[in-house]
């Protein structure tokens, strides 16, 4: 049986572990912060104790239900990933908060890792997420990051796409797909092309170069980020 002190110490580092991982993620600004790794990861240390609580009872009396200590952890688990769900955010043409989604669900195995006993595991774990969290931000920065841009242009309908097509790849995109959109009694047809960079590119030239040109009436760039020029 778990002492009451023991029960103390396990319940403080989790606060402790939980709260520092938290505080990475307050000073970014993140929707998850300070006080909900802390409560998240004393409750899973909580859960956790409750298990073996339960399980201690069941060695002391055959007759007593017996409760497999897996089971509640795996429901922690199953719980902290409504948590995560929440903190997923939608932005434009990206998805910002899965870094504080999967933070969330560490802490939560952290805890309950610390709840059943397993100090080394979790503290070694704490360790390895805070080394993910600052030290590789910067490495993971200057990664080279595929990038989807998507550029409308406004024409004549007789507009020659493979010049188009060739200005937009020279600037260093790549078109991958090429839809089209034109009114039988406009003479207007528009080039919505979907291309790709992996390196941020200054799209400032390229718009000067298609609007430059005599049959263009209009040049709309946006970015997966939801930015967006036009000329």
């Amino acid at each position: 049986m778990v002492t009451t002190n023991e029960i103390i110490f396990r319940l403080l580092l989790g606060a402790l572990i939980g709260g520092a991982i938290g505080f990475e993620r307050q000073i970014h600004g993140r929707p998850a912060g300070f006080r909900t790794h802390i409560l998240v990861c004393i409750a899973s240390v909580l859960l956790m104790l409750v298990s073996e609580y339960y399980h201690y009872l069941g060695s002391l009396n055959s007759a007593y239900v017996r409760v497999d200590p897996g089971r509640i952890a795996a429901g922690a688990m199953t719980g902290v990933g409504f948590i995560g769900a929440g903190v997923v955010l939608k932005t434009g043409f990206t998805i910002q908060g899965l870094t504080t989604a999967a933070c969330i669900w560490v802490v939560s195995a952290i805890g309950l890792s610390i709840g059943s006993g397993l100090y080394a595991a979790g503290i070694v774990t704490f360790l390895i997420t805070i080394i993910a969290l600052t030290l590789l931000r910067g490495a993971e920065r200057n990664m080279p990051k595929l990038q989807v841009i998507f550029l409308t242009v406004t024409a004549d309908e007789d507009a020659p796409e493979e010049e188009i097509s060739s200005i937009i790849n020279d600037s260093g995109l790549t078109v991958i797909n090429t839809d089209y959109e034109r009114s039988s009694d406009s003479g207007i047809i528009l080039f919505n092309f979907t291309a790709t960079q992996y390196r941020k590119l200054s799209h400032k030239v390229l718009l000067d170069k298609l609007s430059s040109l005599s049959y263009v009436k209009r040049v709309s760039i946006k970015s997966q980020d939801g930015k967006q020029e036009s000329f």
